[in-house]
């Protein structure tokens, strides 16, 4: 029998679930993350390697992962999509699991955070937020005259700064002007770590070290990452995090800080390569591997 990182039938048996929800209903570019998380899945679930490389066993033997498609919700309009991804994250948190949630585009972060924020606080909370955008608009009436909306995947950040939450993005290299002043307003709580335009690339310690929160909700945009790990995704950019230097950053936020929840999104899979895929795969077992870290050691 093939060994799958998802080794639980059964939600109520499982200590984290995987939640696919593939929508793509706002993409400003080229679409296809609606394929995401099928591929992602398959990554898990026949092609990478179980055996954990830092903690020196397999995940699966200690921890319990379960998996729930959100199906046909590519069907839905931004805000029914988005109560149906709160209601669905509402249900499993109400059974005390770890939620990682696997994209489709940038928006359907939104919905986890929403359940989040019912049982803690979000100005507890710091979004570290790995992206090459800003994704702080107030509604993408800039780029989509007919049909604009507050919901888009370039406002998921403004909405979850509407929420409470404090953020801190890391990798950006473009935004658009309006957000270059809503991020610099101190009373916003944003902290822009730039790429690029001769910006000296950051230490992890000085990223770190502008989470004032006890707790950190992980938001994985693969095109924060430079283009040479991620192709596969809408909205490429040149630049970006450097591979090792992302997993680390990573790493060790999830191990200096109370780690509530995580996401990947923007996967957009493309035909003749596997490496996006593949490479969101690993990212969704390393942050399984730390978040449950007291298990394998």
């Amino acid at each position: 029998m093939i060994d799958s990182i998802i080794n639980v039938k059964e939600i109520n048996d499982a200590d984290v679930v995987i939640i696919g929800v593939p929508y793509e209903r706002t993409v400003s570019s080229m679409k296809g993350t609606k394929n995401g998380p099928k591929a992602i899945i398959k990554m898990l679930d026949s092609k990478l390697e179980l055996f954990d490389r830092t903690y020196k066993i397999q995940l699966t033997d200690k921890i319990r992962i379960g998996q729930k498609n959100l199906g046909n919700i590519n069907l839905l309009s931004p805000e029914k999509a988005l109560s149906k991804i709160t209601f669905e994250c509402e249900e499993i948190l109400d059974k005390n699991k770890f939620i990682l949630l696997i994209g489709g585009e940038h928006s359907v972060s939104l919905g986890l955070l929403q359940a989040l924020g019912k049982r803690v606080n979000p100005k507890d909370v710091t979004i570290l937020d790995i992206d090459a955008h800003c994704d702080l608009r107030e509604n993408d009436s800039d780029y989509n005259e007919k049909n604009p909306t507050n919901l888009a995947h370039s406002c998921v950040m403004r909405n979850a700064n509407k929420l409470g939450y404090n953020i801190v993005e890391v990798g950006v290299r473009t935004y658009y002007k309006d957000e270059y002043k809503f991020f610099n307003e101190p009373k916003n709580n944003i902290k822009v770590f730039e790429w690029g335009n001769g910006k000296k690339i950051p230490s992890i310690d000085e990223i770190l070290g502008s989470i004032k929160t006890k707790y950190i909700y992980i938001t994985i945009d693969v095109d924060g990452f430079d283009p040479a790990h991620m192709p596969g995704t809408g909205t490429a950019v040149q630049g970006g995090l450097e591979w090792w230097y992302g997993l680390e950053l990573i790493e060790r936020a999830a191990d200096s800080f109370g780690l509530i929840g995580a996401d990947i999104t923007e996967v957009a899979p493309m035909r003749d390569s596997t490496l996006t895929e593949y490479g969101a795969a690993q990212l969704a077992y390393m942050i399984i591997a730390h978040k449950f870290r007291g298990k394998l050691i």
